[in-house]
C-alpha cells in the first residue's frame, strides 16, 4: 500500500481526498475531506518530526540521531512549525556547551569576569 501524499506532484498544491473506501465491507463514501495538518509536510520534514516525536522532544537526543548540530535541529523544527501553518516564537539561546560553562566558571573564579557577566554568558547572552 503506498502512503498518502498531500501536496500534488506536479504543481505542488494542496490535495484534497474526495473518496474514501473500506475494504471490509465495501462501502464507499464521496464527498470533500480534509487530510489534516501533517499531510503539508515534505517526506524529509515528516520523517523529521517522527524522529522527534521518537525522541521525546529532547533536542540534544534528535542531534544525536541525525547526527545534526543543535541550530541544523532548530532550523529543521521551525521549518516544520511554518510549514503546519504556526507562527514561530523567538528563537532559543543555544546551550552553553560544559567547556565553555567550565571556562566561564574559571574566568569568574580568577576575578576576570564578574559575576553578572558570567550569568550573561552561561545564559548565552
Amino acid at each position: 500500500m503506498n502512503p498518502v501524499i498531500g501536496q500534488c506532484p506536479v504543481c505542488h498544491d494542496t490535495l484534497h481526498v474526495t473518496r474514501l473506501h473500506c475494504r471490509n465491507c465495501d462501502t464507499t463514501l464521496e464527498g470533500h475531506f480534509a487530510l489534516g495538518r501533517l499531510y503539508q509536510l515534505t517526506p524529509e520534514q515528516l520523517q523529521f518530526v517522527e524522529t522527534f516525536i521518537r525522541c521525546e522532544g529532547k533536542i540534544t537526543r534528535v542531534e544525536q540521531e541525525l547526527g545534526m548540530s543543535y541550530p541544523a535541529v532548530r532550523a529543521r523544527l521551525t521549518d516544520v512549525i511554518r510549514a503546519l501553518g504556526y507562527e514561530v516564537g523567538e528563537p532559543e539561546m543555544e546551550p552553553v556547551s560544559e567547556e565553555v560553562r567550565q571556562q566561564i566558571l574559571a574566568e569568574l573564579s580568577a576575578g576576570k569576569i564578574t559575576a553578572e557577566e558570567a550569568l550573561k554568558l552561561l545564559r548565552g547572552e
